[in-house]
């Protein structure tokens, strides 16, 4: 398990805070520890991220959320169910995990042009 998980690090480490010059790993948003991957079946797997965001009121939070399942489903070659969740006692708005994994508000949010275009510039692999 431990290649999956390097797998997901490795995709989502490089994501861009759309508020500073820097990816979530540089700002310790998400690190190789917030990252969970378990068998479902031979062919299916659960990925599960926690992650920290950068303050306990972080506006961004749901966007960032949104920024790690669009880079999973664009990238991941395997399989996966995915679940992402915010740190527990990290973030002072409580159902936050809850909307970022509701399958109709994740969806809604996709239909937004203006949240879209910030999301996909976020996901942007970086030049280096």
């Amino acid at each position: 398990m431990e290649e999956k998980v390097l797998e997901v690090y490795d995709l989502i480490r490089t994501i861009w805070d759309p508020e500073k010059p820097n990816t979530l790993e540089e700002l310790e948003v998400v690190s190789e520890s917030c990252v969970e991957v378990q068998e479902i079946n031979e062919e299916d797997y659960l990925v599960i991220i926690k992650f920290t965001p950068r303050v306990p009121h972080w506006y961004l939070a749901i966007l960032m959320g949104l920024c790690l399942r669009i880079k999973l489903q664009q990238c991941l070659p395997f399989k996966h169910k995915l679940e992402i969740y915010i740190s527990e006692g990290t973030h002072s708005t409580e159902d936050i995990s809850m909307q970022i994994n509701n399958k109709e508000q994740v969806e809604a949010a996709m239909e937004n042009p203006s949240l879209w275009e910030i999301a996909e510039q976020c996901v942007l692999e970086p030049d280096w």
